[in-house]
């Protein structure tokens, strides 16, 4: 399953008091599980910068992603972004094997 980086800002309305934040948290995953219940959760960080949240996760199909995507920025009263990541080894092999057709 390809991995795929989102990163979260919330807006000032949902940030009301930290419990708020805890209750949103919940109503976010509640939907997501239930919209999309092959989405593999892989990590979850808060961020010190311009977003508040970066979470790693693996999706089957870009459908799935744009669920994820659209039910964080619903319930969850915030702007997303999400990105395609590819692991560094595999980077290598795509990039020696544009080589070898060149060659």
């Amino acid at each position: 399953m390809p991995t795929f980086a989102m990163l979260t800002r919330l807006t000032p309305s949902a940030m009301q008091s930290p419990h708020s934040l805890e209750e949103l948290e919940r109503k976010v995953v509640e939907h997501i599980r239930r919209a999309c219940p092959s989405v593999e959760w892989l990590a979850n960080y808060a961020v010190l910068g311009p977003c508040d949240y970066l979470d790693i996760f693996r999706a089957e199909d870009i459908d799935d992603v744009s669920k994820v995507s659209a039910l964080v920025r619903s319930y969850g009263h915030a702007h997303t972004e999400v990105w395609t990541l590819t692991e560094w080894p595999h980077f290598k092999q795509v990039i020696r094997d544009i080589s070898l057709l060149s060659g």
